[in-house]
């Protein structure tokens, strides 16, 4: 799994602090969470600790921090994190590359905390980052993912991914997994859809 310490988001005006007792805090909404990119620069190193912290603590595949250092060096515009009340409480981590013919997006890791699971917030942070990945002119984008968790199936699927294959004994644990894939659907050309509007 892997561990990143992101940036921590100020509280906003009239925010409960975090060390508030719980049953002071209001419930949480998906439009309480604060949404940011990896930002490169000074403050690096501390990102990557709390975003391999989080990965760590909640997948149970182990990841070494070149992988983390990978993605994040090279894609940091495709590693989205999410706060909390200053907290960090999910993130997804991507890439963008030629593959063959294609010029392919992967979604390498998604992590959101157990208290925080009922607020779609893995669907929120996937489509951030799919919209990142439309807009640099991505063909596709694929993803494993384990053949028994029904709700990050369910996930992918509502965002309109599809199974294209089965990967025997895929993961460390010995389960199988599903690589699934999204089409981007191709651009509209300026000149067709003025071809269109004369005729």
């Amino acid at each position: 799994a892997i561990r990143m310490s992101a940036v921590a988001a100020p509280p906003r005006d009239g925010a409960v602090p975090c060390d508030a007792p719980a049953s002071t805090r209001p419930a949480a909404t998906l439009a309480d969470v604060v949404f940011s990119q990896f930002m490169p620069g000074e403050d690096e190193e501390r990102q990557m600790a709390t975003v391999m912290g989080i990965v760590d603590a909640e997948l149970s595949e182990p990841y070494s921090v070149f992988t983390y250092r990978y993605f994040i060096k090279n894609w940091p515009e495709l590693c989205v994190v999410a706060h909390l009340r200053g907290e960090c409480i999910g993130v997804v981590i991507c890439k963008l590359d030629q593959h063959r013919e294609s010029f392919r997006g992967y979604v390498g890791m998604l992590v959101v905390t157990k208290p925080h699971r009922g607020l779609k917030l893995g669907s929120a942070l996937v489509a951030r980052a799919l919209e990142v990945m439309r807009k640099s002119g991505a063909d596709e984008c694929v993803l494993e993912v384990e053949s028994t968790n029904k709700g990050a199936l369910r996930l992918y699927e509502n965002l309109g991914f599809i199974r294209d294959k089965r990967l025997e004994r895929y993961y460390l644990s010995g389960n199988d997994a599903y690589r699934m894939k999204l089409l981007f659907p191709l651009p509209v050309a300026a000149d067709a859809t003025d071809a269109d509007g004369d005729a």
